[in-house]
């Protein structure tokens, strides 16, 4: 989600460069013309190789080249509604309920709190951003034909990112500076180079490869996408490190280390009980607050945990300032705390109490749903391909403490919720089916068992 919006200045003109318009045009025109499952490939490719301060000016409006390429999107679901019936994979599920809700009372908000003409254009165009992406990618990932297609597209996109952000470390230059939109310098924190590539900071670059190692890790299962992975771990390993950031790395780790759980896995109710007793009894025994625990995480040796900790801090202290619809003041709560890095509290405080409990919601639905497809299957293979996943979730969580995704990194949170909801559809309408009319599925073979009738009270007393 966002951080603070801003109203006004910057560019009045169109800041595109020849290369950029080109790609552009190829881009909606593969868009418009290719058959649905293999539309996520220029729309991943324009995604995430075209900078996103590449923009046209029209109209007293700023289209950025991702907002562009998203109606595109839009275009191409349209027709396919109007030839065919494609829609959401499995329909419209909580998951998409909680994040509509999230995203649509934020842009409330936004308005209510400013209550001027701009904020509602900029709100617009956050629409656009968010729930027109989003309804892209449901629409167009609808099995795992489409989401294998996406997921080798990610891995030659990551190879390619992660070939840039280390060429970075060895020039100072950023290769996707020549097209505009991104500095051509890289940038120097210490004594650490920073690579970017085509993102707005390094810090959503390396969240980005941090966060799809494990959906790689998922891709494995096909035989033919293996050299995909091979290059997507390479590239995705390349991003995380040459961000040098911490938060990037805690996402890179927490995949594999929420793999690790796969053996205790009907335990873990009680693993996570546990967890939540032991936060509470050091916030108890801890002379600072439990989350200023934060500040200690330091895996570059120039990391700003202590913002991030003082950013949560200052976000519950100032809970009467931002629960109604957000707020605007939060730069007078402290040093930089304007910077909200955190994808909680940047949600908590542009849509305030409401959109950050449906941003919680959607996340647990994430969850709960991977359960329950894992749940209903018995083969171990399938149950191990949604923890896959459920790590992929994990990871993003993690991500979600340090940094927001403000530019195309968002793009690749929607990837994974639309990956979960396609990838869960086999599974999930067999359990319900199995519910309500005795059937039992094993492994996609569906046979029927017929139940035992209930018997009331009185016809057992006639029994």
């Amino acid at each position: 989600m966002p951080g603070q919006p801003a109203f006004g200045g910057g560019l009045t003109e169109t800041a595109l460069s020849p290369a950029v318009m080109v790609g552009l045009l190829i881009v909606l025109l593969l868009t418009l013309l290719l058959p649905r499952k293999y539309v996520i490939v220029p729309l991943l490719m324009g995604i995430f190789l075209i900078p996103l301060g590449e923009q046209v000016y029209a109209l007293g409006v700023h289209w950025l080249v991702y907002r562009i390429i998203v109606l595109g999107g839009l275009v191409k679901v349209a027709l396919l509604k109007a030839t065919s019936s494609n829609s959401f994979a499995g329909g419209f599920n909580p998951i998409d309920s909680a994040f509509f809700t999230c995203v649509i009372v934020q842009s409330v908000a936004v308005v209510l709190l400013y209550m001027q003409m701009p904020a509602l254009i900029n709100q617009v165009g956050f629409l656009i951003d968010f729930l027109g992406a989003y309804c892209v990618l449901r629409v167009i990932l609808q099995d795992e034909g489409d989401i294998y297609t996406a997921l080798r597209c990610m891995g030659i996109l990551a190879a390619i990112l992660g070939f840039v952000m280390i060429r970075e470390q060895m020039t100072l230059q950023n290769a996707f500076g020549l097209l505009g939109g991104v500095p051509l310098a890289s940038q120097i924190r210490g004594d650490s180079i920073r690579s970017q590539a085509v993102f707005q900071h390094p810090l959503t670059a390396g969240a980005v490869g941090g966060t799809l190692v494990p959906l790689f890790l998922w891709l494995w299962r096909n035989h033919r996408s293996r050299p995909f992975v091979v290059a997507g771990l390479a590239g995705c390993t390349a991003m995380t490190f040459c961000a040098n950031s911490s938060t990037p790395m805690l996402a890179y780790f927490a995949g594999p280390f929420a793999l690790c759980f796969w053996p205790i896995r009907k335990r873990m109710k009680q693993v996570l009980w546990g967890f939540v007793v032991l936060l509470v009894a050091l916030h108890m025994v801890m002379k600072a607050p439990v989350w200023m625990l934060i500040a200690r995480i330091d895996l570059t040796g120039s990391s700003s945990g202590y913002h991030r900790a003082q950013l949560v801090d200052q976000f519950i202290n100032h809970f009467s300032d931002w629960w109604l619809v957000g707020t605007k003041d939060a730069v007078n709560w402290g040093e930089d705390i304007w910077d909200a890095q955190n994808e909680y509290v940047s949600v908590g405080e542009n849509g305030g109490l409401l959109a950050f409990s449906f941003f919680i919601i959607m996340i647990s639905r994430a969850f709960a749903r991977l359960k329950q497809a894992r749940k209903s299957t018995e083969n171990l293979g399938r149950q191990w391909y949604f923890w896959i996943l459920g790590a992929a979730l994990f990871s993003n969580v993690v991500a979600f403490f340090g940094v927001n995704y403000f530019d195309q990194s968002k793009a690749s949170w929607f990837l994974l919720l639309a990956i979960i909801s396609a990838a869960t559809v086999p599974a999930l309408p067999q359990a319900a089916v199995s519910k309500d009319l005795g059937l039992v599925s094993r492994d996609g073979l569906t046979s029927w068992q017929p139940k035992r009738p209930r018997l009331d009270k009185g016809q057992l007393q006639s029994t």
